[in-house]
C-alpha cells in the first residue's frame, strides 16, 4: 500500500519551476527535459521555455543544462527559409567577427597615433624645416617601423627610476662622505631610529603619469634647451642638453625630498595618550590649592 502510494507520489506532476500541480492548469503542456526524477522530473514547456530564455539572455546559441543533473536540453527550431537561414549564418559570422575587428581598428588607432606623435617629436627636436627634410629623405618602411618607437622608447626611459638607486647610495655612504652633509645641512641628520622600508623609495607612480610624464618630455626639454642654452646653434643639440639639464635638475631635488621624507620617519615620536577628564583633573587642584593659599 505505501509502495503503490509513494509511487503515485513520484508519477504525479509538478512544475519545479511554478511549483503547479496538474490539477491546477489542466490545459498545461508539459516536458521531461532532463534525467532527474521525483518532483523535479516535470516541468510545465512554458515555464521552462522562461528559464531558458533568463539563461540565453537573447543569444539563442547559448547551451542550457538542468541546474539538478546537469542534462544539456535538447532545444528544437522550426526549420527557417532559404533567406532567413542566410541572414541567420552572416549575423552568427559577424558576431563572432566583430571582436577581432575591433582588436584591429584600437590596434590600428593607438599604432598611427604613435606614428603622428614620433613626427611631430622629431620636427620639434630637430626644428620644423629640418625635422621634415630629415623624414622626406628617410625611406618610408624605416619611418613606418622608426616614428612608433619614439613614444615607446620615451615612456620605457620614464619608468627607470634611477634616483632610487642614488637615493640607496646617499644612505649607505652619506656617513662616510661629510661633502654630501655640508651641501645638505639639516638638524634631523642623526637618526633615532631606522625605518622599515614597507614601500619602495619612491611613491608608487600611475600607469597616467608615466605616460603623461614621457610624452611631455620632449617639448619640456625644448622649453628648457632654449632658456639655458639658447646660444647653441643646432636644435638638436640644445633640445638634448635641455632634456639631460631637465632630468638632472629634478632628479636632484627629487632624491633631496624623498630623503627629507624619510629623516622625517626616522625621527617621528609616538605621544602618550591623554584623556580630556585627565587633563582637566590634572589643572583643577592647581586652581584649588592657588585659591586655598590666596585664602590663606
Amino acid at each position: 500500500m505505501s509502495y503503490s502510494r509513494l509511487q503515485s507520489d513520484q508519477d504525479r506532476r509538478s512544475c519545479w519551476v511554478c511549483f503547479a500541480t496538474e490539477e491546477d492548469d489542466r490545459s498545461a503542456q508539459w516536458v521531461r527535459p532532463c534525467r532527474c526524477r521525483g518532483t523535479a522530473k516535470w516541468v510545465h514547456q512554458t515555464c521552462l521555455q522562461r528559464w531558458v530564455d533568463e539563461k540565453q539572455k537573447g543569444n539563442s546559441t547559448v547551451k542550457v543544462a538542468c541546474p539538478q543533473c546537469n542534462t544539456e536540453y535538447l532545444i528544437l527550431f522550426p526549420k527557417l527559409g532559404p533567406v532567413v537561414y542566410v541572414m541567420d549564418i552572416i549575423d552568427r559570422v559577424i558576431y563572432k567577427m566583430c571582436p577581432f575587428v575591433a582588436d584591429g581598428i584600437f590596434i590600428g588607432t593607438v599604432y598611427w597615433t604613435m606614428v603622428t606623435y614620433g613626427a611631430v617629436t622629431v620636427m620639434q627636436v630637430l626644428g620644423h624645416k629640418e625635422g621634415l627634410n630629415v623624414m622626406e629623405q628617410a625611406d618610408p618602411l624605416f619611418l613606418l617601423i622608426g616614428l612608433p618607437t619614439i613614444p615607446l622608447m620615451l615612456v620605457l626611459g620614464k619608468m627607470v627610476r634611477w634616483e632610487d638607486y642614488v637615493l640607496r647610495l646617499w644612505r649607505k655612504h652619506s656617513s662616510k662622505l661629510p661633502l654630501l652633509n655640508y651641501l645638505f645641512p639639516d638638524e634631523h641628520s642623526r637618526m633615532s631610529r631606522v625605518p622599515a622600508d614597507t614601500v619602495t623609495l619612491t611613491d608608487p607612480i600611475s600607469a597616467t603619469r608615466v605616460l603623461c610624464g614621457a610624452l611631455i618630455m620632449p617639448t619640456i626639454a625644448t622649453i628648457v634647451g632654449k632658456l639655458m642654452f639658447g646660444l647653441v646653434q643646432s636644435n638638436f643639440q640644445r633640445t638634448l642638453l635641455g632634456g639631460i639639464a631637465f632630468i638632472a635638475i629634478k632628479g636632484v631635488l627629487k632624491i633631496y625630498y624623498k630623503q627629507q621624507q624619510y629623516l622625517r620617519q626616522a625621527n617621528r615620536v609616538i605621544k602618550d595618550y591623554e584623556e580630556v577628564g585627565e587633563s582637566s583633573a590634572t589643572a583643577t587642584p592647581t586652581s584649588e590649592d592657588g585659591a586655598a593659599t590666596n585664602e590663606g
